[in-house]
Protein backbone atom coordinates (compact mmCIF):
# COMPACT_ATOMS: atom_id res chain seq x y z
CA UNK A 1 0.00 0.00 0.00
CA UNK A 2 2.72 2.32 0.86
CA UNK A 3 4.51 1.66 -2.39
CA UNK A 4 1.37 2.27 -4.40
CA UNK A 5 0.88 5.70 -2.90
CA UNK A 6 4.46 6.68 -3.41
CA UNK A 7 4.32 5.71 -7.02
CA UNK A 8 1.17 7.76 -7.63
CA UNK A 9 2.74 10.86 -6.14
CA UNK A 10 5.83 10.33 -8.29
CA UNK A 11 3.70 10.28 -11.41
CA UNK A 12 2.05 13.58 -10.57
CA UNK A 13 5.38 15.20 -9.75
CA UNK A 14 6.82 14.15 -13.07
CA UNK A 15 4.10 15.91 -14.93
CA UNK A 16 4.85 19.24 -13.11
CA UNK A 17 8.59 19.75 -13.37
CA UNK A 18 8.71 23.08 -11.50
CA UNK A 19 7.55 23.10 -7.93
CA UNK A 20 7.62 25.70 -5.24
CA UNK A 21 6.91 25.46 -1.60
CA UNK A 22 3.74 27.23 -0.57
CA UNK A 23 1.82 27.86 2.59
CA UNK A 24 -0.76 25.59 4.01
CA UNK A 25 -4.36 26.61 3.48
CA UNK A 26 -7.71 25.20 2.64
CA UNK A 27 -7.80 24.26 -1.01
CA UNK A 28 -10.72 25.33 -3.07
CA UNK A 29 -9.61 23.29 -6.13
CA UNK A 30 -10.89 19.81 -6.76
CA UNK A 31 -8.73 17.16 -5.14
CA UNK A 32 -7.46 13.96 -6.64
CA UNK A 33 -8.39 10.72 -5.02
CA UNK A 34 -7.10 7.38 -5.78
CA UNK A 35 -9.39 5.48 -7.98
CA UNK A 36 -11.56 8.55 -8.60
CA UNK A 37 -9.93 11.72 -9.94
CA UNK A 38 -13.17 13.65 -9.86
CA UNK A 39 -13.81 13.35 -6.16
CA UNK A 40 -12.11 14.43 -2.95
CA UNK A 41 -13.09 11.56 -0.71
CA UNK A 42 -11.51 11.86 2.64
CA UNK A 43 -8.89 14.24 1.34
CA UNK A 44 -11.29 17.10 0.72
CA UNK A 45 -10.99 18.25 4.26
CA UNK A 46 -7.25 17.79 4.49
CA UNK A 47 -4.70 20.49 4.06
CA UNK A 48 -2.16 20.27 1.29
CA UNK A 49 0.63 22.25 -0.25
CA UNK A 50 -0.16 24.14 -3.49
CA UNK A 51 1.94 25.97 -6.00
CA UNK A 52 2.29 29.72 -6.09
CA UNK A 53 1.60 29.70 -9.81
CA UNK A 54 -1.85 30.82 -10.91
CA UNK A 55 -4.36 28.03 -10.75
CA UNK A 56 -5.56 26.37 -13.85
CA UNK A 57 -9.05 27.03 -15.02
CA UNK A 58 -11.74 24.71 -13.85
CA UNK A 59 -12.40 23.44 -17.34
CA UNK A 60 -8.75 22.59 -18.02
CA UNK A 61 -7.68 19.02 -18.51
CA UNK A 62 -5.70 17.98 -15.50
CA UNK A 63 -3.76 15.41 -17.46
CA UNK A 64 -2.68 17.48 -20.43
CA UNK A 65 -3.18 21.09 -19.09
CA UNK A 66 -4.99 22.19 -22.24
CA UNK A 67 -7.77 24.79 -21.76
CA UNK A 68 -11.13 24.19 -23.29
CA UNK A 69 -12.92 26.79 -25.33
CA UNK A 70 -15.25 28.95 -23.13
CA UNK A 71 -18.97 28.79 -23.72
CA UNK A 72 -20.61 31.95 -25.10
CA UNK A 73 -21.99 33.93 -22.15
CA UNK A 74 -24.97 36.34 -21.88
CA UNK A 75 -25.17 39.41 -24.14
CA UNK A 76 -23.05 42.43 -23.13
CA UNK A 77 -24.61 45.00 -20.75
CA UNK A 78 -25.88 48.36 -22.10
CA UNK A 79 -23.54 51.35 -22.30
CA UNK A 80 -22.70 52.82 -18.91
CA UNK A 81 -23.83 56.37 -19.91
CA UNK A 82 -27.37 55.23 -20.56
CA UNK A 83 -27.79 53.68 -17.08
CA UNK A 84 -26.19 56.73 -15.44
CA UNK A 85 -28.61 59.12 -17.17
CA UNK A 86 -31.64 57.12 -16.18
CA UNK A 87 -30.51 56.84 -12.56
CA UNK A 88 -29.76 60.61 -12.31
CA UNK A 89 -33.20 61.53 -13.66
CA UNK A 90 -34.96 59.20 -11.26
CA UNK A 91 -32.95 60.57 -8.35
CA UNK A 92 -33.85 64.16 -9.33
CA UNK A 93 -37.54 63.31 -9.51
CA UNK A 94 -37.35 61.54 -6.19
CA UNK A 95 -35.56 64.49 -4.53
CA UNK A 96 -38.03 66.98 -5.99
CA UNK A 97 -41.00 64.94 -4.81
CA UNK A 98 -39.51 64.68 -1.34
CA UNK A 99 -38.85 68.42 -1.15
CA UNK A 100 -42.31 69.28 -2.42
CA UNK A 101 -43.92 66.98 0.11
CA UNK A 102 -41.86 68.52 2.89
CA UNK A 103 -42.81 72.03 1.82
CA UNK A 104 -46.47 71.11 1.62
CA UNK A 105 -46.41 69.57 5.08
CA UNK A 106 -44.60 72.56 6.57
CA UNK A 107 -46.83 75.05 4.76
CA UNK A 108 -50.01 73.34 5.84
CA UNK A 109 -48.70 73.11 9.39
CA UNK A 110 -47.72 76.76 9.54
CA UNK A 111 -50.99 77.77 7.92
CA UNK A 112 -53.09 75.87 10.40
CA UNK A 113 -51.04 77.23 13.31
CA UNK A 114 -51.26 80.82 11.99
CA UNK A 115 -55.01 80.53 11.44
CA UNK A 116 -55.51 79.13 14.92
CA UNK A 117 -53.38 81.91 16.45
CA UNK A 118 -55.23 84.59 14.49
CA UNK A 119 -58.64 83.33 15.56
CA UNK A 120 -57.59 82.90 19.16
CA UNK A 121 -56.06 86.39 19.19
CA UNK A 122 -59.29 87.96 17.94
CA UNK A 123 -61.28 86.05 20.51
CA UNK A 124 -58.88 87.14 23.24
CA UNK A 125 -59.19 90.80 22.15
CA UNK A 126 -62.97 90.71 22.44
CA UNK A 127 -62.78 88.99 25.81
CA UNK A 128 -60.39 91.62 27.16
CA UNK A 129 -62.61 94.44 25.94
CA UNK A 130 -65.64 92.78 27.50
CA UNK A 131 -63.81 92.64 30.84
CA UNK A 132 -63.24 96.41 30.61
CA UNK A 133 -66.99 96.90 31.14
CA UNK A 134 -67.30 94.52 34.07
CA UNK A 135 -68.01 95.96 37.55
CA UNK A 136 -65.06 97.76 39.10
CA UNK A 137 -63.51 100.69 37.28
CA UNK A 138 -59.94 101.95 37.92
CA UNK A 139 -61.22 105.50 37.44
CA UNK A 140 -63.27 105.17 40.63
CA UNK A 141 -60.29 103.95 42.62
CA UNK A 142 -58.10 106.83 41.42
CA UNK A 143 -60.82 109.36 42.17
CA UNK A 144 -61.40 107.94 45.65
CA UNK A 145 -57.68 107.99 46.44
CA UNK A 146 -57.24 111.54 45.12
CA UNK A 147 -60.14 112.93 47.13
CA UNK A 148 -59.65 110.72 50.20
CA UNK A 149 -63.19 109.37 49.84
CA UNK A 150 -64.14 105.87 50.90
CA UNK A 151 -65.28 103.83 47.93
CA UNK A 152 -68.70 102.76 49.19
CA UNK A 153 -72.28 103.31 48.22
CA UNK A 154 -72.92 105.43 51.30
CA UNK A 155 -70.22 107.98 50.57
CA UNK A 156 -72.54 110.39 48.79
CA UNK A 157 -74.49 111.23 51.93
CA UNK A 158 -71.46 112.64 53.73
CA UNK A 159 -68.92 113.60 51.08
CA UNK A 160 -70.93 114.80 48.11
CA UNK A 161 -73.40 117.58 47.31
CA UNK A 162 -76.44 116.41 45.40
CA UNK A 163 -76.98 118.69 42.41
CA UNK A 164 -80.35 119.00 40.63
CA UNK A 165 -78.83 117.45 37.51
CA UNK A 166 -77.53 114.38 39.36
CA UNK A 167 -80.65 112.32 38.70
CA UNK A 168 -80.37 112.95 34.96
CA UNK A 169 -76.70 112.02 34.96
CA UNK A 170 -77.44 108.84 36.93
CA UNK A 171 -80.02 107.78 34.36
CA UNK A 172 -77.66 108.41 31.44
CA UNK A 173 -74.70 106.58 32.99
CA UNK A 174 -76.93 103.73 34.14
CA UNK A 175 -77.94 103.01 30.54
CA UNK A 176 -81.50 104.35 30.79
CA UNK A 177 -80.87 107.13 28.28
CA UNK A 178 -80.95 104.91 25.19
CA UNK A 179 -81.63 106.34 21.76
CA UNK A 180 -79.53 109.48 22.39
CA UNK A 181 -76.00 110.63 23.03
CA UNK A 182 -75.28 113.49 25.39
CA UNK A 183 -73.14 116.60 25.72
CA UNK A 184 -72.53 118.04 29.18
CA UNK A 185 -71.38 121.64 28.92
CA UNK A 186 -70.59 124.22 31.58
CA UNK A 187 -67.88 126.42 33.04
CA UNK A 188 -64.76 124.97 34.57
CA UNK A 189 -65.27 123.86 38.17
CA UNK A 190 -69.06 123.47 38.15
CA UNK A 191 -68.91 119.76 39.04
CA UNK A 192 -69.51 117.99 35.70
CA UNK A 193 -66.79 115.38 36.12
CA UNK A 194 -67.67 114.86 39.79
CA UNK A 195 -71.28 114.10 38.91
CA UNK A 196 -70.15 111.57 36.29
CA UNK A 197 -67.84 109.85 38.79
CA UNK A 198 -70.62 109.76 41.36
CA UNK A 199 -72.98 108.16 38.86
CA UNK A 200 -70.33 105.57 37.94
CA UNK A 201 -69.71 104.81 41.63
CA UNK A 202 -73.39 104.08 42.22
CA UNK A 203 -73.34 101.25 39.68
CA UNK A 204 -69.74 100.20 40.42
CA UNK A 205 -68.70 100.96 36.86
CA UNK A 206 -70.80 98.17 35.37
CA UNK A 207 -70.99 98.69 31.61
CA UNK A 208 -69.13 102.04 31.70
CA UNK A 209 -65.75 103.14 30.35
CA UNK A 210 -64.32 106.64 30.86
CA UNK A 211 -61.30 108.38 29.37
CA UNK A 212 -59.77 111.86 29.22
CA UNK A 213 -59.42 113.60 25.85
CA UNK A 214 -56.13 115.12 24.67
CA UNK A 215 -54.99 117.45 21.92
CA UNK A 216 -52.51 114.89 20.53
CA UNK A 217 -54.26 112.10 18.61
CA UNK A 218 -51.60 109.55 19.56
CA UNK A 219 -52.14 110.20 23.26
CA UNK A 220 -55.90 110.10 22.72
CA UNK A 221 -55.45 106.73 21.01
CA UNK A 222 -53.47 105.34 23.94
CA UNK A 223 -56.02 106.57 26.47
CA UNK A 224 -58.86 105.05 24.47
CA UNK A 225 -57.00 101.75 24.35
CA UNK A 226 -56.43 101.85 28.10
CA UNK A 227 -60.10 102.52 28.81
CA UNK A 228 -61.24 99.71 26.49
CA UNK A 229 -58.32 97.35 27.30
CA UNK A 230 -57.36 97.25 23.64
CA UNK A 231 -53.75 97.02 22.44
CA UNK A 232 -54.27 98.10 18.80
CA UNK A 233 -52.51 94.91 17.56
CA UNK A 234 -49.26 96.03 19.18
CA UNK A 235 -48.93 92.59 20.80
CA UNK A 236 -49.86 90.75 17.60
CA UNK A 237 -46.90 88.60 16.50
CA UNK A 238 -48.48 87.63 13.17
CA UNK A 239 -47.13 90.87 11.75
CA UNK A 240 -43.60 89.46 11.92
CA UNK A 241 -44.35 87.23 8.92
CA UNK A 242 -45.88 89.93 6.70
CA UNK A 243 -44.53 92.98 4.92
CA UNK A 244 -46.86 95.38 6.75
CA UNK A 245 -48.37 94.80 10.12
CA UNK A 246 -51.84 96.02 11.14
CA UNK A 247 -50.24 98.74 13.31
CA UNK A 248 -48.62 100.54 10.33
CA UNK A 249 -51.26 103.26 10.17
CA UNK A 250 -52.37 106.60 11.66
CA UNK A 251 -53.84 107.30 15.07
CA UNK A 252 -57.24 108.11 13.59
CA UNK A 253 -57.45 104.72 11.86
CA UNK A 254 -56.46 103.01 15.12
CA UNK A 255 -59.31 104.80 16.87
CA UNK A 256 -61.67 103.59 14.14
CA UNK A 257 -60.45 99.99 14.66
CA UNK A 258 -61.00 100.27 18.41
CA UNK A 259 -64.55 101.50 17.86
CA UNK A 260 -65.19 98.58 15.50
CA UNK A 261 -64.14 96.14 18.22
CA UNK A 262 -66.29 98.03 20.72
CA UNK A 263 -69.28 97.58 18.46
CA UNK A 264 -68.79 93.80 18.43
CA UNK A 265 -68.51 93.74 22.22
CA UNK A 266 -71.66 95.85 22.52
CA UNK A 267 -73.59 93.41 20.31
CA UNK A 268 -72.52 90.45 22.45
CA UNK A 269 -73.27 92.26 25.71
CA UNK A 270 -76.63 93.48 24.46
CA UNK A 271 -77.80 89.86 24.14
CA UNK A 272 -76.73 89.06 27.73
CA UNK A 273 -77.56 92.28 29.62
CA UNK A 274 -80.14 94.01 27.47
CA UNK A 275 -78.90 97.59 27.90
CA UNK A 276 -76.34 99.70 26.05
CA UNK A 277 -72.75 100.29 27.05
CA UNK A 278 -71.72 103.79 28.14
CA UNK A 279 -68.51 105.46 26.95
CA UNK A 280 -67.64 108.82 28.56
CA UNK A 281 -65.08 111.16 26.97
CA UNK A 282 -64.14 113.85 29.45
CA UNK A 283 -62.60 117.28 28.69
CA UNK A 284 -63.50 117.36 25.02
CA UNK A 285 -62.45 121.01 24.89
CA UNK A 286 -58.80 119.90 25.02
CA UNK A 287 -59.05 118.69 21.42
CA UNK A 288 -57.47 121.23 19.09
CA UNK A 289 -59.71 123.28 16.85
CA UNK A 290 -57.82 122.27 13.68
CA UNK A 291 -58.27 119.76 10.88
CA UNK A 292 -57.13 116.76 12.94
CA UNK A 293 -59.35 117.74 15.86
CA UNK A 294 -62.36 118.25 13.61
CA UNK A 295 -61.79 114.86 11.98
CA UNK A 296 -61.66 113.18 15.38
CA UNK A 297 -64.87 114.89 16.56
CA UNK A 298 -66.61 113.96 13.31
CA UNK A 299 -65.55 110.32 13.71
CA UNK A 300 -66.79 110.15 17.31
CA UNK A 301 -70.07 111.84 16.45
CA UNK A 302 -70.76 109.50 13.54
CA UNK A 303 -70.34 106.52 15.84
CA UNK A 304 -72.46 108.18 18.52
CA UNK A 305 -75.29 108.79 16.05
CA UNK A 306 -75.14 105.23 14.71
CA UNK A 307 -75.02 103.59 18.16
CA UNK A 308 -77.76 105.82 19.54
CA UNK A 309 -80.05 104.77 16.68
CA UNK A 310 -79.38 101.07 17.37
CA UNK A 311 -79.27 101.52 21.17
CA UNK A 312 -75.89 99.77 21.39
CA UNK A 313 -73.63 102.36 23.02
CA UNK A 314 -74.43 105.67 24.70
CA UNK A 315 -71.69 108.24 24.13
CA UNK A 316 -71.29 111.05 26.67
CA UNK A 317 -69.15 114.09 25.83
CA UNK A 318 -68.08 116.52 28.54
CA UNK A 319 -66.78 119.98 27.61
CA UNK A 320 -66.07 123.40 29.11
CA UNK A 321 -66.05 125.37 25.84
CA UNK A 322 -68.81 126.40 23.51
CA UNK A 323 -67.02 125.58 20.26
CA UNK A 324 -67.51 121.84 20.88
CA UNK A 325 -71.26 122.41 20.88
CA UNK A 326 -70.99 124.41 17.66
CA UNK A 327 -69.02 121.63 16.00
CA UNK A 328 -71.37 118.85 17.11
CA UNK A 329 -74.45 120.84 16.20
CA UNK A 330 -73.58 120.63 12.51
CA UNK A 331 -74.42 116.90 12.29
CA UNK A 332 -76.47 116.35 15.45
CA UNK A 333 -79.84 114.62 15.16
CA UNK A 334 -79.94 112.54 18.38
CA UNK A 335 -77.81 114.72 20.67
CA UNK A 336 -79.12 116.05 23.96
CA UNK A 337 -77.38 118.94 25.70
CA UNK A 338 -77.25 119.29 29.48
CA UNK A 339 -76.01 122.63 30.79
CA UNK A 340 -74.26 122.59 34.18
CA UNK A 341 -74.27 126.01 35.87
CA UNK A 342 -73.19 127.34 39.25
CA UNK A 343 -75.21 126.25 42.24
CA UNK A 344 -78.03 128.51 43.42
CA UNK A 345 -77.53 130.30 46.71
CA UNK A 346 -79.39 127.81 48.92
CA UNK A 347 -77.53 124.78 47.58
CA UNK A 348 -74.19 126.63 47.48
CA UNK A 349 -74.35 127.58 51.14
CA UNK A 350 -75.37 124.02 52.03
CA UNK A 351 -72.43 122.67 50.07
CA UNK A 352 -70.01 125.05 51.80
CA UNK A 353 -71.39 124.09 55.19
CA UNK A 354 -70.97 120.40 54.37
CA UNK A 355 -67.39 120.92 53.16
CA UNK A 356 -66.47 122.93 56.26
CA UNK A 357 -67.95 120.29 58.53
CA UNK A 358 -65.91 117.62 56.76
CA UNK A 359 -62.56 119.44 56.89
CA UNK A 360 -62.74 121.31 60.22
CA UNK A 361 -65.71 119.83 62.02
CA UNK A 362 -67.39 123.23 62.45
CA UNK A 363 -70.64 124.72 61.16
CA UNK A 364 -70.30 128.34 59.88
CA UNK A 365 -73.07 130.81 60.56
CA UNK A 366 -75.60 131.78 57.93
CA UNK A 367 -74.19 135.32 57.81
CA UNK A 368 -70.69 134.09 56.97
CA UNK A 369 -72.06 131.70 54.38
CA UNK A 370 -74.02 134.51 52.74
CA UNK A 371 -70.97 136.79 52.57
CA UNK A 372 -68.90 134.04 50.98
CA UNK A 373 -71.57 133.41 48.35
CA UNK A 374 -71.74 137.10 47.52
CA UNK A 375 -67.99 137.08 46.80
CA UNK A 376 -67.53 133.82 44.85
CA UNK A 377 -71.00 132.61 43.88
CA UNK A 378 -71.93 128.95 43.63
CA UNK A 379 -68.85 127.56 41.86
CA UNK A 380 -68.05 124.23 43.53
CA UNK A 381 -64.31 124.45 42.93
CA UNK A 382 -64.18 127.82 44.70
CA UNK A 383 -66.33 126.61 47.58
CA UNK A 384 -64.15 123.56 48.13
CA UNK A 385 -61.01 125.69 48.13
CA UNK A 386 -62.51 128.16 50.60
CA UNK A 387 -63.71 125.42 52.94
CA UNK A 388 -60.12 124.12 53.25
CA UNK A 389 -58.67 127.53 54.22
CA UNK A 390 -58.35 128.88 57.73
CA UNK A 391 -59.75 132.33 56.91
CA UNK A 392 -62.62 131.82 54.47
CA UNK A 393 -63.29 135.51 53.75
CA UNK A 394 -59.62 136.15 53.00
CA UNK A 395 -59.64 133.18 50.63
CA UNK A 396 -62.61 134.74 48.81
CA UNK A 397 -60.71 137.98 48.19
CA UNK A 398 -57.67 136.04 47.00
CA UNK A 399 -59.79 134.18 44.44
CA UNK A 400 -61.13 137.49 43.12
CA UNK A 401 -57.63 138.94 42.84
CA UNK A 402 -56.42 135.86 40.99
CA UNK A 403 -59.24 136.20 38.47
CA UNK A 404 -58.58 139.90 38.02
CA UNK A 405 -54.85 139.37 37.55
CA UNK A 406 -55.51 136.68 34.95
CA UNK A 407 -57.73 139.01 32.94
CA UNK A 408 -55.35 141.98 33.11
CA UNK A 409 -52.34 139.87 32.15
CA UNK A 410 -54.15 138.64 29.07
CA UNK A 411 -56.12 141.68 27.96
CA UNK A 412 -54.80 144.94 29.42
CA UNK A 413 -54.64 147.92 27.04
CA UNK A 414 -51.52 150.07 26.54
CA UNK A 415 -52.96 153.52 25.79
CA UNK A 416 -51.98 156.16 23.23
CA UNK A 417 -48.23 155.50 23.60
CA UNK A 418 -48.66 152.03 22.21
CA UNK A 419 -46.09 150.87 19.67
CA UNK A 420 -47.38 149.88 16.28
CA UNK A 421 -45.71 146.44 16.48
CA UNK A 422 -48.21 145.23 19.11
CA UNK A 423 -51.28 146.48 17.30
CA UNK A 424 -52.63 142.99 16.53
CA UNK A 425 -52.49 141.92 20.16
CA UNK A 426 -54.00 145.21 21.28
CA UNK A 427 -56.92 144.79 18.91
CA UNK A 428 -57.74 141.56 20.71
CA UNK A 429 -57.19 143.09 24.18
CA UNK A 430 -59.21 146.22 23.42
CA UNK A 431 -62.11 144.11 22.16
CA UNK A 432 -62.12 142.09 25.42
CA UNK A 433 -62.01 145.24 27.57
CA UNK A 434 -64.81 146.84 25.55
CA UNK A 435 -66.98 143.75 26.09
CA UNK A 436 -66.22 143.69 29.83
CA UNK A 437 -67.14 147.39 30.06
CA UNK A 438 -70.39 146.76 28.21
CA UNK A 439 -71.31 143.95 30.65
CA UNK A 440 -70.73 146.25 33.61
CA UNK A 441 -72.76 149.00 32.00
CA UNK A 442 -75.65 146.63 31.30
CA UNK A 443 -76.14 146.12 35.04
CA UNK A 444 -77.61 149.61 35.12
CA UNK A 445 -80.29 148.50 32.66
CA UNK A 446 -81.26 145.35 34.54
CA UNK A 447 -84.15 145.33 36.98
CA UNK A 448 -82.28 143.14 39.45
CA UNK A 449 -78.84 141.56 39.63
CA UNK A 450 -79.46 139.45 42.75
CA UNK A 451 -82.21 137.03 43.76
CA UNK A 452 -82.71 136.01 47.40
CA UNK A 453 -82.93 132.30 46.55
CA UNK A 454 -81.14 131.97 43.22
CA UNK A 455 -78.35 134.40 44.04
CA UNK A 456 -76.38 136.31 41.40
CA UNK A 457 -77.95 137.21 38.06
CA UNK A 458 -74.97 138.05 35.87
CA UNK A 459 -75.55 140.36 32.89
CA UNK A 460 -75.07 138.78 29.47
CA UNK A 461 -75.35 139.48 25.76
CA UNK A 462 -76.41 137.23 22.91
CA UNK A 463 -73.44 135.95 20.96
CA UNK A 464 -74.18 138.00 17.87
CA UNK A 465 -74.59 141.14 19.96
CA UNK A 466 -71.28 140.51 21.72
CA UNK A 467 -69.58 140.18 18.34
CA UNK A 468 -71.11 143.50 17.30
CA UNK A 469 -69.82 145.20 20.46
CA UNK A 470 -66.34 143.85 19.88
CA UNK A 471 -66.54 144.64 16.12
CA UNK A 472 -64.96 141.23 15.57
CA UNK A 473 -66.54 137.80 15.22
CA UNK A 474 -63.48 135.64 15.87
CA UNK A 475 -62.31 136.93 19.25
CA UNK A 476 -65.09 135.84 21.58
CA UNK A 477 -64.48 132.07 21.16
CA UNK A 478 -60.80 132.50 21.97
CA UNK A 479 -61.77 134.43 25.10
CA UNK A 480 -64.06 131.57 26.07
CA UNK A 481 -61.15 129.10 25.82
CA UNK A 482 -59.10 131.30 28.17
CA UNK A 483 -61.95 131.29 30.74
CA UNK A 484 -62.22 135.08 30.61
CA UNK A 485 -65.78 135.01 29.32
CA UNK A 486 -68.27 132.19 29.11
CA UNK A 487 -70.63 131.23 26.29
CA UNK A 488 -73.56 129.22 27.59
CA UNK A 489 -75.38 126.51 25.68
CA UNK A 490 -78.06 129.02 24.65
CA UNK A 491 -75.37 131.32 23.14
CA UNK A 492 -75.27 133.93 25.91
CA UNK A 493 -71.94 135.68 26.60
CA UNK A 494 -71.11 136.74 30.15
CA UNK A 495 -68.25 136.76 32.64
CA UNK A 496 -66.76 133.32 33.31
CA UNK A 497 -67.56 133.50 37.04
CA UNK A 498 -68.82 135.78 39.78
CA UNK A 499 -65.27 136.75 40.90
CA UNK A 500 -64.42 137.61 37.28
CA UNK A 501 -67.45 139.88 37.00
CA UNK A 502 -66.50 141.58 40.27
CA UNK A 503 -63.04 142.10 38.76
CA UNK A 504 -64.71 143.77 35.74
CA UNK A 505 -66.48 146.15 38.11
CA UNK A 506 -63.26 147.12 39.86
CA UNK A 507 -61.44 147.63 36.57
CA UNK A 508 -64.12 149.89 35.12
CA UNK A 509 -64.39 151.86 38.39
CA UNK A 510 -60.71 152.93 38.26
CA UNK A 511 -60.48 156.74 37.65
CA UNK A 512 -59.46 157.56 34.08
CA UNK A 513 -60.16 154.05 32.81
CA UNK A 514 -62.60 155.06 30.07
CA UNK A 515 -60.24 157.80 28.87
CA UNK A 516 -57.41 155.28 28.74
CA UNK A 517 -59.60 152.84 26.81
CA UNK A 518 -60.62 155.51 24.31
CA UNK A 519 -56.99 156.57 23.81
CA UNK A 520 -56.07 152.98 23.03
CA UNK A 521 -58.88 152.68 20.53
CA UNK A 522 -57.85 155.99 18.86
CA UNK A 523 -54.23 154.83 18.66
CA UNK A 524 -55.29 151.56 17.01
CA UNK A 525 -57.38 153.52 14.52
CA UNK A 526 -54.47 155.88 13.78
CA UNK A 527 -52.08 153.00 13.15
CA UNK A 528 -54.58 151.34 10.86
CA UNK A 529 -55.16 154.65 9.03
CA UNK A 530 -51.43 155.10 8.65
CA UNK A 531 -51.20 151.65 7.17
CA UNK A 532 -53.89 152.54 4.63
CA UNK A 533 -52.28 155.88 3.68
CA UNK A 534 -50.07 156.20 0.59
CA UNK A 535 -47.51 159.00 0.31
CA UNK A 536 -47.02 160.76 -3.05
CA UNK A 537 -43.76 162.66 -3.53
CA UNK A 538 -43.62 165.33 -6.30
CA UNK A 539 -40.21 166.00 -7.84
CA UNK A 540 -38.71 168.27 -10.51
CA UNK A 541 -40.89 171.24 -9.50
CA UNK A 542 -38.50 174.08 -10.37
CA UNK A 543 -39.00 177.63 -11.61
CA UNK A 544 -42.59 177.69 -10.40
CA UNK A 545 -43.63 174.37 -11.99
CA UNK A 546 -46.64 172.55 -10.65
CA UNK A 547 -48.76 169.43 -11.08
CA UNK A 548 -52.31 169.67 -12.29
CA UNK A 549 -54.41 166.73 -11.10
CA UNK A 550 -57.91 166.35 -12.36
CA UNK A 551 -60.43 163.59 -12.43
CA UNK A 552 -61.32 162.27 -15.82
CA UNK A 553 -63.70 159.51 -16.84
CA UNK A 554 -62.06 156.23 -15.97
CA UNK A 555 -59.35 157.58 -13.67
CA UNK A 556 -57.20 160.55 -12.68
CA UNK A 557 -55.11 162.71 -15.03
CA UNK A 558 -51.81 164.12 -13.69
CA UNK A 559 -50.01 166.75 -15.74
CA UNK A 560 -46.80 168.65 -15.01
CA UNK A 561 -46.94 172.35 -15.88
CA UNK A 562 -43.57 174.03 -16.02
CA UNK A 563 -43.01 177.57 -14.70
CA UNK A 564 -42.14 180.62 -16.83
CA UNK A 565 -38.51 181.38 -17.51
CA UNK A 566 -37.05 184.75 -16.43
CA UNK A 567 -36.91 187.71 -18.81
CA UNK A 568 -33.18 187.38 -19.41
CA UNK A 569 -33.65 184.12 -21.18
CA UNK A 570 -36.68 185.22 -23.32
CA UNK A 571 -35.64 188.43 -24.86
CA UNK A 572 -32.71 190.73 -25.32
CA UNK A 573 -32.13 194.14 -23.90
CA UNK A 574 -32.57 197.54 -25.51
Amino acid sequence: MFLARAGWRTAITAQVPRRRIGSVRESGLPCVKRGDRGGCGNWGSRKHFFSSEPPRPADADTATGHVKEPDPGPPPPPPPNQDAGQSLLSKMVEAAATSFASIVVLGVGFGIAAYAYHKSYKYHVLEKMSNAFEPGDPVLELAAIGKNIPLSKTAAATHWIERPEQATVDAVVGGAGGGHYHLFIGEKGTGKSSMLLEAIRKIDGDGVAMLEAHADLEIFRIRLGKALDYEFHEDYIGGYFSERGPRDTTALLDIERALNKLEKVALRRRVKVGKPLVVIINQMHLIRDDDDGKDLIELLQQRAEQWAASNLVTMVFNSDDYWILERLKLLATRMEVLTILDLPKVQATAALKNYRQRYYGEAPSSEILGQIYDLVGGRLSFLNRIAKSDDMLLACHKIKEVEKTWFLNQCWILGEEMDDDVMDQQKWAAAAVVLATALVDKEQEMDSTYHPDDGHLLPSFPLHKAQEIMTRSDFVRALDRLNLFSITSDAQVRASSVPMHLAFREMVAVPGFRTHLQATIDRIAAIESLGRTRELVAKDLVLGGRYEIRKVPGGIDVMLKEGEKDGAEHGGGD
